[in-house]
């Protein structure tokens, strides 16, 4: 099999005079050179190939004898694609103009009558310093975009709560996490161990809610032999499995009226006892706990221990809604389609303009569960090579409300527009860059911009 091609270098030579625009093509033989004789046609190659230098001779008609169209193109390109390396040819008495577009942002400049082998050395110095800073923007988006481990969040709804968890983690205090089935609660609290002095400990897991009334107590604190019948052996808790690590209870609200007062001891002294036991078990935990319920208002009611509620709440951070997260939707749904594309080997290019049209409509009342289930389903039924709406059994009948402030709209419309160009170009820069009618470079800064990967 032959090994595949990487993509040439791209280089745009922007020059009226037909003999030293064939002598420039000719001295770049190894490169994809591109040639324009004016404005119109230099910014329309720009537009559509985002060559990555660009030799431009400031004498264009219709004034060749001046630079004013040639420093009007410098400064329409470097609007458009900021980081193109811009190198400018002039004549002997022109090093003035040369000046003052190097002060415009031009990358170099170079006089003519031109020298092959110097302007060679220019050419790869700009191509080789701009692939590095490239490399470097990349970095940079990355670490931007993944606050923590295994989160996708691009909302400023969400990355709020990112730097919140990223704030809390190296200290002691016990965390609640409030927010809806399906929200990311174990996530974060995963991300708050990792994050914490605990982390080369054991993260333990236990849902209060799906285990028997009868068996939490020994499934949180252990038990002695002959405590019960069926106590065969001494069992530790996971509580006791936690210690050096990190104990994760989730659905908290749902704790049994008599193991609130024993897990309030246990949180007050770090101490526990197992079921039919005497001896007092020292424990050093991070305990973070998470609920689906208000549990202030359970308090008031008398249906949760005021003092645990309390005890528990040092910390509480609430996780918003995928209906609250701003074009988080669409982001989670292309990750999604990666993921599980992936693993069943299918071919797929994206999500067409309808079926993102009808994710960033829908409630989502089962959060990014629910997108996953569905995501995952339209995988497995989709017949194109694009995920529809209707594999995602969804329409796009409800609407979305927008806020009233312009900037607000401004920037809502803008990260949407391109979460959905993302989608659908299925995550290729490129793609989404001619969708959005940009450069690449520029879709990058706005990727950053957005907090967007």
């Amino acid at each position: 099999m032959s090994k595949e091609k990487p993509n040439p270098r791209k280089i745009l030579i922007v020059e009226d005079d037909l003999g030293v625009q064939k002598q420039l093509k000719w001295f770049f033989d190894g490169y994809e050179v591109l040639t324009a004789e004016d404005r119109e046609a230099a910014l329309a190659l720009v537009r559509r190939h985002e060559p990555t230098v660009i030799a431009l001779d400031l004498g264009l008609p219709p004034d060749p004898a001046n630079a004013t169209e040639g420093l009007a193109v410098l400064e329409a390109v470097l609007s458009m694609a900021p980081h193109t390396k811009v190198i400018v040819v002039t004549g002997n008495d022109e090093r003035e103009n040369a000046i003052r577009a190097i002060g415009l942002g031009a990358y170099d400049f170079y006089e003519k009558p031109v020298d092959a082998d110097i302007l060679g050395l220019i050419v790869e110095r700009a191509f080789n310093l701009y692939e590095l800073e490239e490399e470097n923007r990349r970095l940079a988006l990355r670490r931007e975009n993944s606050p923590l481990e295994g989160i996708v969040a691009t909302s400023p709804e969400m990355l709020r709560v990112c730097r919140m968890v990223e704030k809390v983690a190296p200290t002691d205090a016990t965390v609640l996490l409030l927010g809806e089935s399906g929200t990311g609660k174990e996530l974060l609290a995963r991300a708050l161990h990792e994050l914490s002095e605990y982390a080369e400990g054991a993260f333990v897991a236990i849902n209060c809610a799906a285990i028997p009334e009868n068996l939490l107590e020994s499934e949180l604190f252990g038990y002695e032999k002959g405590a019960f019948t069926g106590a065969a052996k001494q069992t530790r808790g996971k509580i006791e499995y936690a210690s050096g690590g990190t104990l994760f209870l989730d659905e908290v609200g749902d704790l049994p009226a008599g193991l609130q007062a024993k897990l309030l001891r246990f949180l007050q002294e770090r101490i526990i006892e197992r079921v039919g036991g005497r001896i007092e078990i020292p424990v050093d935990v991070r305990v973070v706990c998470a609920t689906n319920q208000d549990l202030a208002e359970l308090a008031e009611q008398g249906k949760f221990r005021e003092d645990l509620y309390y005890r528990i709440s040092e910390i509480t951070l609430r996780i918003p809604p995928l209906r609250e997260r701003t074009g988080d939707a669409v982001v989670l749904a292309t990750h999604f389609l990666h993921q599980f594309a992936g693993n069943g080997s299918r071919s797929l290019a994206g999500f067409s303009q309808d079926a993102v049209g009808a994710i960033e409509a829908y409630a989502w009342p089962g959060n990014a569960r629910e997108l996953a289930n569905r995501v995952k389903r339209a995988v497995i039924m989709a017949e194109g090579n694009r995920i529809e709406s209707q594999d995602l059994e969804l329409s796009g009948s409800q609407q979305s409300v927008l806020p009233m402030n312009l900037r607000e709209v401004r920037d809502d419309a803008e990260q949407q527009a391109i979460s959905r160009a993302l989608a659908l170009s299925g995550g290729k820069a490129s793609h989404a860059a001619e969708l959005l009618g940009v450069s690449r470079p520029t879709l990058y800064d706005l990727l950053k911009k957005h907090g967007l990967k």
